[in-house]
């Protein structure tokens, strides 16, 4: 079954399913595209990875010396240079490694990145390291000859700019290189259909069509979201008034 909500569905904007969705959402748009772009062009998925350090509290030993295994060689082997224990332990900082996902279009013939796909991570909307590497790369794409679709399905956080948006739930930017420093803009509400999007491709090809609502009602179906994520809240909560109207979507949990 589809997404019970007539467009985005707040509750997938939760912790414990919104990586889950994300990489979901970007394998259905890549199929929902390569039905669209024609024989020239390939769609990848392409990754950035992010490793943040934790903190000491957080931190774990990633090894340590064996002294049982080099105490039954002292038993039975003669002590050598190559069995004698490290004089020295060190700890390694434990790492998170994130991976953000987005999508390439690529011309076939000589695999030069047309377009990027990118749905926002709250990494991308929160102050800090990662915001500023996805600011950096997106600086590079605005600044070259590939367009940008940029598509944000999370309400909260603080948005990329340039370009000044103006208050709405969720969006979807369209920056096609040769109009720029104009931008296609779709401002989209809590309660409305989410739209169908133009991606450009390279000249002289026409646009390919991507339905967002129908890229996620797919991925919502595929992952099967529907039979865990209503015991949840949305993040962020929803205001008294979104919230009375979303419960009316909400399916039987009986």
């Amino acid at each position: 079954m589809p997404s019970p909500f007539p467009g985005m569905n707040p509750f997938l904007e939760q912790a414990d399913a919104w990586e889950d969705f994300q990489q979901d959402f970007l394998v259905r748009a890549r199929e929902a595209l390569m039905a669209e772009v024609g024989k020239n062009y390939l769609v990848k998925i392409e990754a950035r990875l992010y490793l943040h350090e934790l903190s000491a509290e957080e931190r774990r030993f990633f090894g340590r010396a064996d002294v049982a295994v080099a105490s039954r060689a002292e038993k039975h082997e003669p002590s050598t240079a190559a069995s004698v224990a490290a004089p020295v332990q060190l700890v390694l900082p434990a790492v998170d490694v994130e991976r953000q996902t987005f999508l390439e279009i690529r011309d076939r013939r000589n695999r030069r990145v047309v377009s990027v796909v990118e749905l926002l991570s709250p990494a991308s909307k929160t102050p800090g390291a990662d915001r500023d590497a996805y600011l950096g790369k997106r600086g590079e794409i605005l600044a070259g000859q590939t367009h940008l679709v940029e598509i944000d399905l999370r309400r909260g956080g603080k948005r990329p700019h340039p370009p000044d948006l103006p208050p709405c739930d969720y969006y979807a930017l369209v920056s096609r290189y040769e109009d720029r420093p104009k931008v296609g803009f779709w401002p989209i509400a809590l309660r409305e259909r989410l739209p169908v999007v133009r991606v450009p491709l390279a000249a002289p090809d026409p646009d390919a069509h991507l339905d967002l609502q129908g890229v996620l009602d797919r991925a919502y179906d595929a992952a099967g979201f529907g039979t865990y994520i209503y015991s949840e809240t949305p993040e962020p909560p929803l205001a008294p008034d979104e919230a009375a109207w979303a419960a009316t979507f909400l399916p039987n949990r009986d």
